[in-house]
């Protein structure tokens, strides 16, 4: 599972700012929650998805889906205001990259994101009784899986940045969990899409696990991503076009 950034950081393009140690603090805690919450809601609806419909895998990734693009759509509307919502090592570095926020601020969120989402995954596993850490046995690391992570990232990647570089970034909390609702089904890998949640996800062996060995190259595939849809959302919307 996400992870945007939204109009609090867009108004005032090519000028970022170190923020103060109290603001500061408030963006990476705003990260860290969201993160968690966000890590919480795919592996924690994986795991009652797989109770309620045991014998259907159909109606476990609608149900985990669902839940997903529901709350990653209320956490961004949450977050947005505070640190940007990104919850999302690759739309940190494609902010910065693209001039909506400085790589100091990037670099200080990626800390924030992994710890977040591995936190949520152990809170996911307990609130259903499971083993704190289980290490995932999924292997997902296949050519079809790493391609359609490249493909998912980029797509998301897109969604934000066009949305934030044409002046349209409130549209992105209700834009955002559409679309990664909708990669769950039309990715073979179920769009992952986000390196601190693949990295969380190592922590719950449940339906929306992944092993270890799987997720380092979905990351390098979602990096990919991340760097095609940043280069495709900057040409579509140069900055003489989009100054307001």
């Amino acid at each position: 599972m996400s992870e945007t950034q939204l109009a609090r950081t867009v108004p005032v393009r090519g000028r970022t700012s170190h923020p103060h140690p109290p603001q500061l603090a408030r963006e990476l805690g705003a990260e860290f929650i969201g993160s968690a919450l966000l890590a919480a809601i795919v592996i924690g609806s994986g795991i009652m998805a797989a109770r309620l419909s045991p014998n259907d895998v159909g109606l476990q990734l609608l149900q985990n889906s669902f839940a997903t693009a529901l709350g990653l759509s209320v956490l961004i509307m949450m977050f947005s205001p505070i640190s940007g919502a990104h919850f999302n090592p690759v739309v940190s570095a494609v902010a910065a990259a693209t001039g909506e926020t400085s790589w100091r601020q990037a670099t200080t969120y990626l800390p924030a994101q992994v710890a977040g989402c591995i936190g949520g995954a152990i809170m996911a596993n307990l609130m259903f009784a499971e083993t704190a850490v289980s290490w995932s046995t999924t292997e997902r690391a296949t050519g079809s899986n790493l391609l359609s992570e490249t493909v998912a990232t980029a797509g998301l990647v897109l969604v934000i940045f066009l949305l934030v570089r044409s002046g349209r970034g409130s549209l992105a909390a209700p834009a955002v969990g559409a679309y990664i609702g909708a990669a769950y089904f039309f990715t073979a890998s179920t769009s992952f899409a986000n390196p601190a949640i693949t990295v969380g996800r190592m922590f719950s062996d449940s339906f929306a696990g992944i092993a270890p060995t799987s997720a380092l190259p979905f990351i390098g595939a979602q990096i990919v991503g991340g760097i095609i849809g940043g280069t495709i959302a900057a040409w579509l919307t140069p900055r003489h076009l989009t100054k307001s």
